[in-house]
């Protein structure tokens, strides 16, 4: 799963028993990541602005 995406579910299986990978982008390429997951999903813009106004 990806960071910040659905955190409560990712703890919810761990407790479950199951093995969760939380994956987080970096690197080089961190940005034309960014974008093509904003321009897949419109609403992860609005999940990638509060997450950089918290921060």
């Amino acid at each position: 799963m990806l960071y910040g995406v659905r955190p409560n579910l990712q703890l919810d299986l761990v407790r479950r028993g199951y093995k969760v990978l939380v994956a987080t982008p970096y690197g080089p390429e961190w940005y034309p990541y960014l974008m093509r997951r904003l321009g897949e999903r419109p609403a992860n813009l609005l999940f990638f602005v509060k997450s950089a106004l918290r921060g």
